[in-house]
């Protein structure tokens, strides 16, 4: 029968009171500085941290009737009521010297495993003792104090020899307080001298709740609702009594620590509003798994306030002089964070709240609320890995990363004092409840071979690299650099569509009749009837948005502004036969209005991959660009904004993206016969600018490639390393090859088709170019022209059918220690440097633009992380242009406004301007990040100009500081003049 009394938590909110400090935990971390604390820490863990790897004796040992080994509850359990054990697991018990070797690989200072009381004892009393057992735990205590390891071993990991479970009935009797305590004795006199850490129980929560309530674990007793409580009293006695002997009788001469091994969950309030009501439920809930065995040992002897309050009867109660014994009867603090703190936890311990993984926010929570107790953490680790997956479980080792970061982050900025951090598990083993269905060792092991070998998985190289490194020590070309661009550097701002206007909006300029005042009566205009005037021809100034967008443009000081046509709007049916000049007449405007103040305007044909900036209708219902016709309508399309805009435009985007057209869901089956012909499109429309425009015209013109960095999800496996470098060449080679490289598609490209080819992916197909079309292709682009906001790490999938990017076998994985926007994309401006350093060994020394840089942030005015990107990025291109020689001209982020990207722009839809708007200004002022704070004065220039300053960009400057001086000079004149007439005439 499943327990049923903590259900009364939900009924009775008020009741509920606190106990220490740790309720300040919530608002602490809700409140933390942004985006700064989120950031990934660069540095390393205190001299004398303990770094530690773990495993159970039941989990790992296996020989369960070996050497005289009595039957453990678990033994039991899992015959009658599971369908696989533990009988052989990782047979550790025959492979000490491959376990030892495995923890020396490590390079762990400590090692914690446990003991097999019924290994020791059969029967589980003295009487029974089993001296090969003990030469066994002797022999590899021994091993590891030869090896330098720290031996950490636990008494009790849930394994109560199944005699004791019958002849007492396990723990719900008080007698086996008695029967524990003189099996420590036993291990304390006979181990006592090498070991200086003991742990008397592992996880009493879960034994007491899931051994003696629900019954999914072993013992496997669905007790009434009073069981489980007074599990927990005979377990807690246990602990206090041993060690009191320990104390007593041991601590002189061995001089070593006690603690218990305690478990727990974190928890937050489903809607994230930190209330005195929600906070004091999250704190009964951590209380009633963790505080319910902590408070007792840690503090006063007693129970929490809110289980009492709240489980009356149901909960047994300690006498004065149990309290006295119980209380502070642990040297560290012994926790552990793992799957099973989650997966085991009743729901009736949540009150409308949500389960979180953060380890750091409960370390914080123990220091405040048990006194600054020394934390060692003696299981962390997590089951994502399946059951199929052997040695490259990158699932498993980023966990392990963010556990680590946390565990940092407690200590530098939080002033927790952990001590020590365990790993879990060593190797594969027997998952409790989940059986073999999940795999958490660091080591892989074959379950089905005889040998048993431990072979290093990606998490165990990880583990190794931290221990050694001692943390995450500060990475050199991480610091930001000083320094500026040069003066004919691009500072732009790119916004992927404009809103058309058809007509113009100033209102005295559409109304032909005439007015008169009203004076004497109303005070109002009054309409002149049978009289109408003249409308003058609208003009440029006349576009209310224009106006607008232009005057936020130039608070940025951005010298460059990029936008997108609608090749839509301009041709409805996609060729020159139908003619929209209405909004033809407001790009010209737009492009007009720019120049007036000294802003360069950068015109992208088509963005293939806007919902809004679709093909012209006609053309999409007659195939779209799987129709050749395609390519010749948008070379024609291309012609006219040539002839009509290119007077006054000097830098051409041909399509912005067209690479990111395999992401959209309707083209995915047909996305590389859809770029065969984008690229194509656009190589003619680039011969068509240089044949006919460029003379006279004297512009530029190029393609824009989506550009995100990716990185090897497991930098230890050389399979993640090179399909990291496949799909480099799959998402961005893809295009930039053809153009700026060979004429054809990259060579891993076409190899890596054909083998897919070959096993049955026939979806895998990619055209060829003929010849003449390579020539065409070959060189058709004046720059690169890169939209880079964010890295990606890739992991090769084993199992076909990966859920993204199938057709390459890759997943996209996410790297929690990174600082990522509300979106989830990930900030890491070292990417973009990597990316820049790439094209350059690709492509040579060909100018570089970053056309499209930007993040969502959801702060409608300080956008903290935005300015801190932009800085960031921009740090990143400074690198590459002064530390490795990358021909980088010129940077635009984005966007300008909140319109179809919400979050994502320096202004709200309503054009306010947010926090990010002064310091990019900043930037674009100093010319970068000088040395000094003095604002640096720079030249706004074309991108066609010489590296000399344009003076035009200072007309108006000079031209009003004319007229001061001449308008000073006359004044004198006049008064020398007025003052000698004046003096002429006194004098006569």
């Amino acid at each position: 029968m499943k327990p049923l009394a903590l259900s009364l938590l939900l009924l009775w909110p008020s009741l509920v009171s606190l106990n220490g400090a740790g309720d300040g935990t919530w608002a602490r971390f809700a409140s933390l500085p942004y985006p700064e604390d989120n950031l990934f820490l660069h540095d390393t863990f205190p001299e004398g941290f303990m770094w530690s790897v773990g495993t159970s004796a039941y989990q790992t040992e296996g020989a369960w009737q070996q050497d005289g080994r009595g039957a453990s509850v678990w033994d039991t359990f899992t015959h009658k009521q599971l369908s696989v054990n533990g009988d052989v697991a990782s047979d550790s018990y025959n492979n000490i010297e491959r376990d030892i070797s495995a923890i020396q690989t490590l390079g762990v200072t400590h090692y914690r495993f446990s003991i097999a009381w019924a290994r020791i004892f059969p029967d589980g009393l003295l009487s029974s003792r089993n001296e090969v057992g003990l030469r066994f735990y002797s022999h590899f205590i021994q091993r590891l104090r030869d090896i330098g390891v720290e031996p950490i071993v636990t008494l009790y990991h849930w394994d109560l020899p199944q005699a004791l479970q019958d002849r007492y009935g396990g723990w719900v009797n008080e007698t086996l307080v008695e029967r524990f305590s003189e099996y420590a004795w036993f291990c304390f006199e006979s181990f006592g001298h090498q070991v200086k850490y003991w742990i008397t129980i592992d996880n009493p929560y879960a034994l007491a709740w899931h051994g003696y309530g629900t019954g999914k674990l072993a013992p496997g007793i669905k007790g009434t609702p009073h069981v489980p409580y007074t599990v927990a009293h005979n377990l807690i006695k246990a602990h206090s009594k041993t060690w009191h002997i320990y104390n007593e009788h041991f601590r002189q001469s061995q001089q070593g620590l006690v603690s218990i091994a305690l478990a727990s969950h974190w928890v937050a309030p489903k809607n994230g509003d930190i209330t005195p009501e929600a906070v004091q439920l999250c704190q009964c809930s951590i209380n009633s798994v963790l505080g319910w065995f902590a408070k007792p040992i840690f503090v006063d002897g007693d129970y929490p306030e809110c289980m009492k309050n709240n489980l009356k009867s149901l909960l047994p109660a300690f006498n004065d002089g149990e309290k006295l014994e119980i209380k502070k009867t642990a040297d560290f603090f012994a926790l552990s964070f793992g799957p099973l703190s989650f997966r085991l936890l009743d729901s009736n311990l949540l009150f409308n709240q949500s389960k979180k993984y953060l380890l750091r926010q409960l370390l914080y929570w123990i220091h405040t609320e048990y006194n600054n107790s020394k934390i060692f953490i003696v299981e962390n680790g997590w089951d994502d890995s399946s059951g199929s997956t052997k040695t490259e479980d990158v699932y498993n080792m980023y966990p392990l990363k963010t556990f680590l970061m946390d565990v940092l982050k407690a200590i530098k900025y939080d002033g927790v004092d952990v001590i020590g951090y365990t790993a879990w598990s060593l190797v594969d083993g027997f998952e409790w409840d989940a059986g073999y269905n999940t795999r958490r060792g660091l080591f892989y092991i074959d379950f089905q071979s005889k040998e048993k070998e431990r072979m290093p998985k990606s998490s165990a190289f990880f583990y190794q690299q931290v221990i050694e490194d001692k943390g995450f020590p500060p990475i050199p070309e991480n610091k930001p650099i000083t320094g500026t661009f040069p003066n004919s550097f691009v500072w732009g701002i790119s916004e992927d569509v404009i809103q058309v206007e058809t007509s113009p909006t100033t209102p005295q300029f559409v109304d032909r009749n005439i007015y008169k005042w009203d004076v004497n009566g109303t005070g109002k205009l009054l309409k002149v009837k049978g009289v109408m005037g003249q409308l003058r021809k609208a003009q440029c100034t006349d576009y209310s948005t224009i106006r607008q967008e232009i005057h936020l443009l130039k608070n940025t000081h951005a010298t460059h502004f990029q936008f997108s046509l609608n090749w839509s709007l301009i041709l409805p049916t996609g060729n020159t036969t139908q003619v929209t000049r209405a909004n033809l007449r407001y790009y010209k405007c737009y492009v007009s209005e720019l120049l007036r103040v000294n802003v360069t305007p950068v015109v992208v044909l088509y963005h293939p991959i806007l919902e809004d900036q679709r093909l012209p209708s006609v053309l999409e219902n007659n195939g779209g660009w799987i129709n050749p016709e395609t390519i010749q309508a948008f070379v024609e399309y291309a012609r006219l904004c040539f002839r009509q805009l290119g007077n006054k435009v000097k830098f051409w985007i041909t399509m912005s993206e067209p690479n990111g057209i395999k992401h959209i869901v309707a083209h995915k089956p047909n996305f590389t016969l859809l770029g065969h012909n984008l690229i194509k499109a656009h190589a003619l429309v680039w011969h068509l600018y240089n044949n006919e425009f460029r003379k006279t015209q004297k512009g530029q013109i190029s393609v824009s490639l989506h550009a995100d960095w990716v990185d090897p999800a497991n930098p230890f496996s050389r399979n993640d390393i090179e399909a990291a470098a496949r799909s480099l060449e799959f998402d961005i080679g893809w295009f930039a090859e053809p153009i700026f490289g060979t004429g054809d598609y990259p060579f891993i490209m076409r190899d890596w088709q054909t083998q897919r080819q070959n096993t049955g992916w026939h979806n895998s197909y990619l055209p060829y170019f003929t010849n003449e079309e390579k020539e065409l292709i070959r060189g058709s682009g004046d720059f690169v022209a890169l939209n880079h906001y964010t890295t990606h790490i890739i992991h090769l999938e084993g199992q076909t059918g990966a859920k993204t990017g199938y057709e390459f076998k890759v997943q996209h994985l996410k790297d929690t220690t990174w600082l990522a926007s509300p979106d989830g994309k990930a900030v890491v401006p070292g990417g973009l440097r990597k990316l820049l350093r790439w094209i350059k060994s690709k492509y040579g020394n060909i100018p570089i633009y970053i056309t499209s840089n930007g993040i969502d942030d959801d702060s409608p005015s300080k956008d903290k992380l935005r300015v801190y990107y932009i800085q960031s990025y921009i740090n990143e291109v400074l690198k590459a242009l002064k530390l490795d020689g990358v021909n980088v001209r010129g940077y635009f982020a984005w966007a300008l406004r909140d319109i179809d990207e919400p979050n994502y722009g320096f202004y709200t839809s309503n054009r306010a301007a947010k926090l990010s708007v002064e310091h990019y200004r900043r930037i674009v002022d100093n010319g970068g990040f000088p040395t000094s704070k003095i604002t640096s004065t720079k030249c706004y220039q074309d991108l066609n100009s010489s590296a000399k300053c344009n003076p035009s960009f200072f007309r108006k400057q000079l031209l009003i500081f004319a007229l001061c001086i001449l308008s000073v000079f006359t004044a004198t004149m006049f008064l020398i003049i007025y003052y000698s007439t004046k003096r002429c005439r006194k004098y006569k």
